[in-house]
């Protein structure tokens, strides 16, 4: 066998230049897999480690006010095991040193103990004290963001009265992992606070003394969730139940539910076009290598090296590059997925997220990689080595040359002989042409694919922030009032434009299907808050009737004129059935939208509002802002500035930072492509190269036989690249499609333009590499060769 190891040696040295670029594209996958499944793996196990030691519960619900002693009869429920009741109450704070406005939720908890479900991770200091009204803990986000530790003083404002109070300890909680306002997409840390206090204190100081309005529960084992919800609704619909979910329905919960759905749809695509190529690369090169060495094979059998014994040496080739790029990129993947997981521990609150990258997932990789490898190479060596020596020894069947069409035609007539010679060979070896033009192309459609998403991403924020949210301040109301409030926030220092609202919590109910979601009451015609159709334009609002966001429609089976079922979660509980009357394209978010006035008879009231949205003078905002606090109505203020910046470093984050290093990489792969078609070519035409020279044609004119192949493949691998990459970035809209954001499929020019300049320039360096090499050739050796 030494002599097959000297052999593949020198194989491998011939070669360095295609099995470095073959490397690579598998690199890229094995990076793409071990991104994804680690991160998948790491933030998986991390969220049901920190659920289970949390004893987090999987039942929740919130309701106006109802009696403690109403908990026995809950405990009876069928299926429920453990049961808890809190005390939920809005706040707005007060920070030393920030000016903003800030609100929170402030929650109830035992008395100087931790509860039995939702329990607490203390990052620092410790629970309040038995008896003690002046101390909270607060979120580990909050205080990280503001730079609060344990002693320092908050001033909250519960239920229209300034309280102050103490920071005991700072915690973590896995009921907000994702720590996010109810009505933002995104967490903003500075402006958004979740706090905890004694029960009795909060009680009293929220008129809730003996009473409680949020449940936390958890099930039996085997029990049916929908059942025991089923069973908290008719108990507590008497008392003004306003929504009770399991898990599936926190915003918290769900927000990591849609990025481990996201991160397995990765783990599944990227990683399946990079080994697509490298798959594809692989057999040209192999292809290749045995019909230039198919005499040396018919010696090696000759002498007695048996079927096995030479299909397991060219594997062994086969195999070197596979590790090669399988190491190369394990070690890059860790690398990437380390600086990932930092970024998650940012969004995601975890004690601690712990990242390692197990052996399963290496050999999941090599697996992967190598599977590719034998579907690329396995057919090609088992026809070569399965060929008897005798017939081997003999010379390839010459292949039978004919004028083809184009030469036949005035165009093909007017072409000089070198572009004859480029074309001929081209047409006489469709497969071979066809299979170039294919490899091409593939790396122009992940160019493209690459650019569509930092393309769409941008487009997809700017449609959100520019045409439907077009108002500067978001307020809540703790409680409806009446429309007139509108007449007097315009009189309030830099209000320029004022419209109301009007949020009611529902259940949208279509056959089977139900999304848990609120209807937004607005005027017929918005200006502050836009519907836009398909095509971008705004809509006015049915006299009667839903609108229901695109997305939304098509998750529920509707379409426009069926009737969707409503269940009013706010209130008295009812359904009422409502029609569709059309959908709106919103890029963020989910929502359903009837005119204020159909919503208000909906909900049996007179004219009402619980929101508004602002449009002001921002050299006036302070000033707003200090009048704003002064209204006891308002329960928390939101800034839609700060909401786009928050989106923009989230996507910026992840992504967008994604999308970037994928384009670097097509941007390999697309060198790695063109070079390997480029070398083969070489190979394949030396003798034919030298042979020109000697007979006298110059450099540049054997040159152009060689590169204007090239450029003629690259021309045709454009346009299929185009078509190509519109699929892959189909494929990438469908798979990363989720309610709280949907990138639109918007291919700009741009995508186009870095795709076909992407492979022009790889061609180009590719190019200039092949013409040194020609200028290096060493023709007698070449011409020496047997033919």
């Amino acid at each position: 066998m030494r002599a097959l190891d000297r052999k593949l040696l020198r194989d491998i040295a011939t070669l360095k230049g295609q099995a470095a670029a073959i490397a690579m594209v598998i690199a890229s996958g094995v990076m793409t897999l071990i991104i994804s499944v680690t991160t998948y793996d790491a933030l998986r196990l991390t969220q049901q480690r920190f659920y289970q030691d949390m004893h987090f519960a999987e039942v929740f619900a919130e309701l106006k006010r109802a009696p403690e002693s109403l908990v026995e009869r809950l405990r009876e429920t069928p299926g429920l095991n453990l049961v808890e009741t809190r005390i939920r109450a809005p706040v707005r704070l007060e920070v030393p040193g920030f000016d903003d406005p800030v609100r929170g939720l402030l929650l109830s908890l035992p008395d100087g103990r931790q509860p039995a479900l939702n329990r607490f991770h203390l990052r620092e200091g410790d629970l309040p004290e038995s008896g003690r009204s002046d101390q909270v803990v607060v979120s580990d986000a909050f205080a990280e963001a503001h730079g609060l530790r344990a002693g320092d003083a908050l001033s909250v404002i519960i239920d229209g009265r300034l309280s102050r109070v103490r920071i005991s300890g700072i915690v973590l909680s896995p009921e907000f992992v994702y720590q996010i306002a109810p009505t933002d997409l995104l967490p903003d840390y500075r402006r958004y606070a979740i706090l905890w206090m004694n029960r009795r204190a909060l009680a009293r100081a929220y008129g809730m003394d003996g009473a409680f309005n949020s449940i936390v529960a958890s099930l039996q084992a085997g029990a049916s969730e929908a059942g025991v919800i089923d069973g908290l609704e008719r108990a507590l619909s008497p008392y003004g139940l306003v929504i009770a979910h399991g898990r599936d329905d926190l915003h918290s919960h769900r927000f990591l539910s849609d990025e481990l759905q996201q991160l397995r749809a990765q783990a599944v695509i990227l990683p399946g076009i990079f080994m697509l190529v490298s798959a594809f690369l692989l057999n040209i090169v192999m292809t290749r290598i045995i019909r230039t060495q198919r005499e040396q094979i018919a010696v090696l059998k000759a002498f007695g090296y048996g079927n096995g014994t030479l299909a397991a040496h060219f594997g062994l080739l086969t195999g070197l590059i596979v590790l090669t790029g399988w190491l190369l990129g394990v070690v890059l993947g860790a690398w990437a997925a380390s600086g990932l997981m930092t970024l998650y521990a940012e969004y995601f609150r975890f004690p601690e997220i712990r990242f390692r990258l197990q052996a399963w997932v290496m050999l999941l990789a090599l697996g992967v990689a190598g599977a590719a490898a034998l579907i690329g190479t396995g057919r090609a060596v088992w026809q070569a080595v399965a060929v008897p020596p005798a017939e081997a020894m003999r010379p390839a069947v010459p292949a039978r040359f004919r004028r083809g069409w184009l030469e036949r035609k005035l165009f093909g007539r007017l072409l000089d002989q070198p572009t004859r010679i480029i074309v001929r060979n081209l047409a006489r070896q469709p497969l071979k042409s066809g299979l170039s033009v294919l490899g091409i192309a593939m790396s122009a459609g992940l160019l493209m694919m690459g650019t569509y998403q930092l393309d769409a991403v941008d487009h997809m924020i700017d449609t959100q922030y520019r045409l439907v949210n077009r108002m500067d301040v978001q307020l809540s109301f703790g409680n409806p009032v009446p429309t007139r409030v509108a007449g007097e926030l315009r009189h309030l220092p830099g209000v320029t434009a004022v419209e109301t609202h009007r949020s009611v919590p529902v259940r949208l109910i279509a056959g089977h299907r139900r999304y848990a979601t609120a209807i937004l009451g607005l005027d017929e015609s918005p200006g502050l808050r836009q519907l836009l159709d398909a095509r971008q334009r705004p809509q006015r609002l049915p006299p009667e009737g839903l609108l229901l966001t695109d997305y939304l429609a098509r998750d529920l089976g509707l379409a426009v004129g069926d009737r969707v079922e409503v269940e009013v979660l706010e209130g008295p509980r009812r359904r009422v059935s409502i029609p569709l009357a059309g959908v709106v394209d919103e890029p963020i978010g989910v929502s359903a939208y009837m005119t204020r006035t159909a919503l208000n008879r909906v909900m049996r009231e007179g004219p009402a509002v619980n929101g508004a949205w602002l449009l002001i003078d921002q050299d006036q905002s302070q000033a707003l802002f200090d009048s704003l606090w002064a209204l006891p109505g308002v329960s928390s203020i939101g800034l839609i500035s700060d909401a786009e910046r928050g989106i923009r470093e989230y996507m910026g984050d992840t992504v967008q930072m994604f999308a970037l290093v994928f384009v670097l990489l097509a941007g390999s792969i697309a060198f790695a492509v063109v070079y390997n078609t480029a070398r083969i070519t070489f190979a394949e035409r030396a003798r034919d190269l030298a042979t020109l020279e000697v007979l006298g044609h110059s450099r540049l004119a054997v040159s152009w036989i060689l590169i204007g192949e090239i450029v003629i493949l690259t021309l045709l691998a454009i346009p299929l690249g185009w078509a190509i990459g519109a699929g892959f970035c189909w494929a990438i809209n469908h798979a990363f499609s989720m309610d709280l954001f949907r990138i639109p499929l918007l291919i700009t020019p741009r995508a186009f333009a870095v795709a076909a300049g992407g492979v022009v320039v790889a061609s180009s360096i590719a190019s200039l590499m092949m013409a040194r090499r020609l200028g290096r050739l060493d023709k007698v050796s070449v011409l020496k060769a047997v033919e």
